[in-house]
């Protein structure tokens, strides 16, 4: 439980935002990705600088990430062949 947690979207964004986490925070594009219909979503912080955006990617197990996750590879089935 304690390892989903780590990896929530909340933690994930208060792990990124740290350690001037902004008072407002906001998710300004929840979609899909074309390729393999994954989900992701777009933060964005107001800070005194200015606006900051980041991307969050739903992995398996319903964890998010900052990075993609990895596109399945094509894979050979010879063995559907094999007489």
């Amino acid at each position: 439980m304690k390892a989903t947690r780590a990896k929530s979207l909340r933690s994930q964004v208060e792990k990124w935002l740290a350690p001037r986490f902004p008072t407002m925070v906001r998710v300004t594009v929840f979609s899909r990705t074309g390729s393999c219909n994954g989900r992701y979503v777009c933060v964005e912080s107001l800070e005194a600088a200015g606006t900051r955006a980041l991307f969050f990617f739903l992995h398996e197990g319903r964890c998010w990430s900052v990075l993609p996750p990895k596109a399945e590879s094509p894979k050979m089935a010879a063995d559907r062949f094999a007489t």
